[in-house]
């Protein structure tokens, strides 16, 4: 935890849907300039919001300041990856502001905004260190806060995945896919194969399968030193997905490891933030609406 005033500067990340957190940037803007803060935007933020005018307190246009006081990710659980993935391997705490549907990594409701900048600004949060896996394929990575997902191509027949663990085969399974899945990102898609949920804190990752055509495949919870890897014993090519985004194609007969990387990012989180509280809330909420 810390409870000291920041200084220096914030970068802002908003959805795609940007004239929903318009009014919100603007408001970030004036109560970071009433801290002493500057608030900067890279190219693709400045492009969204072509309302924020350049001047005191606000930098358009910017590179990522990898030494920033805070990042403030206005917007639902994808845009809190977004800015996590951006400054993975720095120290800077990612802020979420809830703008989505989930909000599971936010500490910020929308009806609390201004009070909850003051808050963070304040420095009155606590840091929590989360972990990532390293996905290696086609002589490429990349790096996923949540989850990766390998799935079967739309109108493609059901896929054959492989996996081993550590070297070891584990199984064979004919499926729609697999998910391989941090603790952070066991309450998305994993949650939805009816893997595991983990708590933030826990050590290691869970494979999961989406429709497998067995009796027996269950998800797997492997631990942090063990390395995954996949096989695609498929005719088609499968889907590589990285915290929802597609991002390649793995051919028939190729593979992809994944690995465990802890402490990748910071995620800022009201003080006495419970995860079990946090569960409850937000998954009893989803349910009664």
């Amino acid at each position: 935890m810390s409870a000291d005033q920041l200084s220096g500067t914030i970068t802002a990340f908003s959805h795609a849907r940007p004239g929903e957190t318009d009014d919100a940037l603007g408001h970030l803007i004036g109560v970071a300039r009433a801290h002493g803060l500057t608030v900067r935007l890279d190219a693709d933020e400045t492009a969204k919001h072509p309302s924020i005018d350049a001047g005191p307190g606000v930098e358009l246009n910017a590179d990522l300041d990898r030494d920033a006081a805070l990042a403030v990710a206005l917007g639902g659980d994808g845009t809190v990856l977004r800015a996590l993935r951006a400054y993975a391997g720095t120290s800077v705490p990612v802020i979420g502001i809830n703008f989505g549907e989930v909000g599971f990594l936010a500490a910020i409701s929308r009806d609390d905004l201004a009070a909850g900048l003051d808050r963070a600004f304040a420095g009155e949060f606590e840091r929590l260190a989360l972990p990532a896996i390293v996905v290696e394929f086609s002589g490429d990575s990349a790096l996923a806060i949540n989850d990766i997902a390998i799935t079967r191509r739309a109108g493609d027949r059901v896929a054959q995945l492989a996996y081993a663990v550590g070297g070891e085969e584990a199984g064979s399974v004919r499926c729609d896919g697999l998910v391989v899945s941090t603790a952070a990102g066991s309450t998305g898609y994993n949650l939805a194969n009816g893997g595991p949920v983990m708590a933030w804190g826990v050590q290691g990752y869970v494979v999961s399968f989406i429709a497998p055509h067995s009796l027996t495949a269950r998800a797997l919870v492997i631990a942090p030193e063990d390395e995954l890897t996949v096989d695609n014993r498929s005719h088609d090519p499968v889907e590589l997905s990285v915290d929802g985004r597609p991002i390649a194609e793995i051919a028939p007969g190729d593979q992809l490891t994944a690995r465990f990387s802890p402490a990748a990012s910071v995620l800022a989180l009201p003080i006495d933030s419970s995860f079990y509280r946090r569960l409850r809330e937000t998954f009893g909420r989803l349910a009664s609406s």
